[in-house]
């Protein structure tokens, strides 16, 4: 995304000696009289970039309590679940080249809960699915997709813990999200009943339950992926991640692919090679890939599904295309 560049941080402000306390314990010397300029880099969020003017070293904050309707201990502890889950996730040696997880670098609860991040200059996934999807370079989408592929796979390997995923909550945020489109008029009464009898289908299913549980981002979406030279990929915004079943993050990617060609050129067909590449390539970092390409293809139209539907509930959805995704999610949903 473009950055807007918004000012100076005032030098009486408690943000610009959080800031100069972050910069200066990074460079591991301390700046005379730094001087902060501000980028807003989120148009939904409340997310910006801070750079010192005379070394251009950056930093990333995001400020919790205003997204958190001004509540503050609800936003401290958001905060510290992402703070936690990065940690987390650069303790399975998620660090450096070719894959990485942002750093947090400290928290402040009194300047609207901000988080201090590592700043990393890498292009967004969103960023390649738009070139493949309006100039027609397939080539920096399949790269992209290898190198997205390597590293989920990497994560979810690594931080696989043998008990078996438990189903149940993916099927209660897939009811949260039927309802929440009941709500907001996306859909009838017939819809709900129909996607409900899918969903309970999906629910009875063995393998739905029978993989092991690992970390996942949560919010895989094409804007929390960066990459850089090679197949480096960094992942951010981890303020959803949990356990759970791979499929979460691996269906979340396909769909958004299905999406994006589907606004983009009106042919969901089109993202059909990305997503099959992106889910062979994930399959061959196992040993046994056949099966494993095999077990993730055959949950992958659940999740696909949820996917499609948890983008047509947002405001900047139309009411037709929004009609679309739903269609477009039942069908994938009546997969055997």
């Amino acid at each position: 995304m473009k950055e807007t560049y918004l000012g100076h941080v005032p030098f009486q402000d408690n943000l610009y000696q959080f800031l100069s306390k972050i910069m200066s314990d990074q460079a591991r010397e301390s700046f005379s009289e730094p001087d902060f300029r501000i980028f807003r880099i989120s148009r939904h969020k409340e997310v910006y970039a801070y750079e010192e003017s005379s070394s251009r070293a950056r930093v990333v904050c995001k400020f919790y309590w205003p997204r958190m309707n001004w509540d503050r201990d609800r936003a401290t502890q958001a905060a510290f679940h992402e703070y936690d889950s990065l940690e987390i996730l650069r303790g399975y040696n998620l660090v450096g080249s070719p894959h990485h997880v942002i750093r947090p670098l400290g928290f402040d609860r009194e300047i609207n809960c901000a988080l201090a991040l590592e700043y990393y200059a890498g292009e967004r996934l969103s960023h390649s699915i738009h070139h493949a999807v309006r100039h027609h370079d397939d080539d920096r989408l399949f790269r992209r997709l290898t190198a997205l592929a390597y590293f989920l796979a990497t994560q979810h390997d690594r931080t696989a813990n043998g008990m078996p995923v438990n189903f149940e909550p993916d099927c209660d945020y897939f009811s949260h999200l039927v309802s929440t489109l009941l709500k907001r008029r996306r859909i009838g009464q017939w819809d709900v009943d129909e996607l409900s009898w899918l969903c309970d289908i999906w629910r009875g299913r063995s393998r739905m339950w029978e993989d092991q549980q690992v970390w996942l981002h949560g919010d895989a979406t094409p804007a929390n992926f960066l990459f850089g030279p090679g197949m480096d990929v960094v992942a951010i915004d981890l303020e959803r991640a949990k356990r759970g079943d791979r499929m979460f993050d691996i269906g979340r990617i396909a769909g958004e692919l299905q999406h994006a060609f589907m606004v983009g050129t009106g042919h969901k067909h089109l993202a059909e090679p990305f997503i099959g590449h992106f889910l062979w390539e994930y399959s061959c970092h196992f040993r046994e890939r056949e099966l494993t390409f095999k077990s993730i293809t055959s949950r992958a139209p659940y999740y696909m599904g949820l996917t499609l539907l948890r983008i047509a509930r947002n405001d900047y959805i139309t009411n037709d295309y929004g009609g679309r995704l739903i269609r477009q999610a039942k069908r994938l949903l009546r997969a055997p």
